[in-house]
């Protein structure tokens, strides 16, 4: 009887020439769900050519390519462990369900290691910048809020594999509080923050998004995206010849550590940039529904808090802006289970919590002086 291995390279031989006609004629039986999951039977876990033939209809659903049988080979089997946890997940889970999503392909290490991006939980207050809240006395919250709804939010962008998950979080910020003073949604550069922001922040090594507001503000303002756009690498500041538009804020506020309260007051008011531990398994392949999956709270990621509810299953969640793309999670958001019971709230998300402010009177784009640099 043939090994798992000659099967394997057996069917690859024959892919490169035409398409199964098993997965053609059976593609019903990988029934594709939303949130880019592909789907599988029990079926496929036991038998070589089904595992074959869905790793095969996965590679071509998000444009995978390998640069050898052997590369091939390799991914195949941490596909197939990755299945194996994204079943025994999704067995025993009932508020949220984790699926075969893009980085399907990744280790988790592998994935760890180009997808999260925070310095530590230290935050960086100046003399210019002395402690305050200013919606500590608001009450009477609504019971839902949802930023995106409001045009507050612009499309979910794409980190790749750079870990300045904290400047995108800092740009989400920006763009919100920017929107909801102006009126204009203007998607703003991380690329600027990621090439300028030097002095604490690390680029593609991690960043605070306190430093990053900080840096806005001392800067006049962040370039729009169109201007200084995204290439997922670490690059030099650029200089610039002629006027271009920036956005301006007139400086930040930290949310009281550890609260959540004060966190859904600042949420209601316009989005918050936050940090959670997102190196748990379950989130590299979460795809839907209220996340209550192991986390703890060392945090390594920056994300945008856009609104809280409550699900149908009376889960209270807080909805949560990423930067893995559209095709993670629901669309690109994840909703974070509220209500835990614990002061540092779900993965941590009420520990390092910060807003942008902008002043009412403020122009809606500025424009930067002729050669000047993005420093």
């Amino acid at each position: 009887m043939p090994n798992f291995t000659s099967i394997f390279i057996f069917f690859l031989a024959i892919n490169t020439i035409i398409l199964c006609e098993w997965t053609t004629c059976n593609a019903t039986l990988f029934e594709e769900e939303h949130y880019s999951v592909v789907g599988y039977t029990p079926e496929d876990l036991a038998s070589s050519d089904r595992l074959i033939d869905l790793f095969e209809l996965w590679v071509r659903k998000h444009g995978k390519s390998y640069s050898s049988i052997e590369e091939k080979w390799v991914r195949l089997e941490v596909f197939k462990d990755n299945l194996m946890h994204v079943d025994e997940t999704n067995r025993k889970s009932s508020s949220y369900q984790v699926g075969l999503n893009e980085f399907a392909d990744l280790s988790h290490e592998e994935f760890k290691a180009t997808h999260l991006g925070i310095l530590g939980r230290r935050r960086r207050k100046s003399n210019n910048y002395p402690f305050s809240f200013r919606y500590a006395h608001v009450s009477d919250l609504p019971k839902f809020v949802d930023w995106r709804k409001n045009g507050a939010v612009t499309d979910v962008k794409n980190q790749g594999s750079c870990g300045s998950c904290w400047a995108f979080s800092t740009v989400a910020a920006v763009e919100g509080i920017n929107q909801i003073v102006t009126g204009n949604l203007t998607s703003l550069s991380e690329q600027e923050l990621i090439d300028c922001d030097t002095n604490f922040n690390k680029g593609c090594n991690g960043g605070l998004m306190d430093h990053a507001f900080q840096f806005i503000v001392k800067n006049g303002g962040i370039h729009t995206e169109a201007d200084y756009p995204y290439v997922t690498k670490e690059g030099t500041c650029e200089q610039k010849k002629e006027d271009l538009e920036v956005v301006t804020i007139s400086g930040y506020e930290d949310v009281p550590l550890n609260s959540e309260d004060d966190l859904l007051k600042a949420i209601a008011h316009q989005p918050v940039s936050v940090a959670i531990e997102a190196s748990g398994r379950d989130f590299q392949f979460y795809s839907g529904g209220v996340f209550d999956g192991p986390c703890g709270t060392d945090l390594d990621h920056g994300v945008t808090a856009v609104g809280y509810g409550t699900s149908e299953e009376e889960d209270d969640y807080i909805i949560v802006k990423n930067s893995w793309g559209p095709k993670w999670g629901e669309n690109g958001y994840i909703r974070m289970k509220r209500n835990t019971g614990k002061p540092t709230g779900k993965c941590g998300i009420n520990m390092l919590a910060s807003y942008p402010t902008k002043n009412q009177s403020a122009l809606i784009t500025g424009v930067a002086q002729k050669n000047s640099t993005f420093m």
